[in-house]
């Protein structure tokens, strides 16, 4: 199956991107701080995927699209944050369908085929499932793994960088979790067992921070993998984490994960 979307397309879709983003930034502070974070991390997404597409040998339209999918992945963030002020897909709404919504309701992808618009589209909408689904192509798993790897590497960049730093507290990215001692035993249960930690067991920071560690489990590709140890995102997260031997044992399994 060939991907049409050549580089034209892509920089159309980018100008839309960036007209769609320049309307919510009339809002309050605290919104545009965080309308500003996401926008932040679309572009940085954007350079890990197309780092990772280009190791694993995609090139011209096939890594346009992997772009263009990184481009659209959070669309729906902008308008999830200025109507609920929150990012936590719980208490307000499936911010990845949304994103779907948004490219339809503005017709966003009109110019583009059949085939590689679904692929977008589904792409989008899978990127924040705990699981992909199993009646899909090949060609539409390839690339939602992708964009399930590259959000993943900017988002522990941006939680390393957040937890480890003395700027002042935002709930926006801790998605509104106390930060309380201890975690939960459900979480651990799921890490122990190499499983992605359910969302509805977290109920504090410290749980959000170990279901983070969790992605390791849900990581597709040899670059990405690379990517993350060269950065040591693991090794940061145990330091911001409590000091207990099961949380010790977790980051063995873990680390045992990344090597193999």
């Amino acid at each position: 199956m060939n991907i049409i979307f050549d580089y034209d397309s892509l920089v159309n879709l980018k100008k839309w991107f960036a007209s769609y983003v320049a309307s919510f930034k009339l809002e309050d502070p605290d919104t545009l701080k965080n309308i500003q974070l996401k926008e932040i991390h679309t572009s940085r997404v954007c350079t890990e995927i197309v780092n990772i597409g280009q190791q694993l040998g995609l090139k011209d339209d096939a890594l346009n699209v992997a772009e263009a999918i990184a481009l659209l992945h959070d669309v729906g963030r902008f308008e999830q944050y200025t109507v609920y002020k929150t990012f936590k897909d719980q208490k307000s709404v499936n911010h990845a369908e949304l994103g779907v919504e948004i490219l339809e309701k503005y017709d966003v992808l009109k110019h583009i085929d059949n085939t590689t618009k679904n692929i977008i589209t589904r792409s989008v909408k899978y990127h924040n499932r705990v699981a992909l689904p199993d009646n899909e192509t090949e060609l539409c798993l390839f690339y939602a793994k992708l964009i399930r790897d590259a959000d993943k590497l900017d988002i522990w960049k941006i939680v390393t960088e957040y937890y480890t730093s003395n700027t002042s507290k935002n709930k926006a990215i801790e998605l509104d979790f106390p930060d309380t001692p201890s975690f939960s035993k459900e979480v651990y249960a799921d890490l122990t067992n190499k499983r992605i930690v359910d969302m509805k067991n977290v109920s504090n920071l410290n749980d959000f921070k170990l279901l983070q560690v969790g992605w390791v489990f849900d990581i597709n590709f040899q670059p990405t993998l690379h990517f993350i140890k060269k950065r040591k995102y693991i090794e940061i997260m145990r330091e911001v984490l409590p000091k207990s031997k099961e949380i010790d044992s977790v980051f063995d399994i873990v680390n045992l994960s990344l090597v193999n």
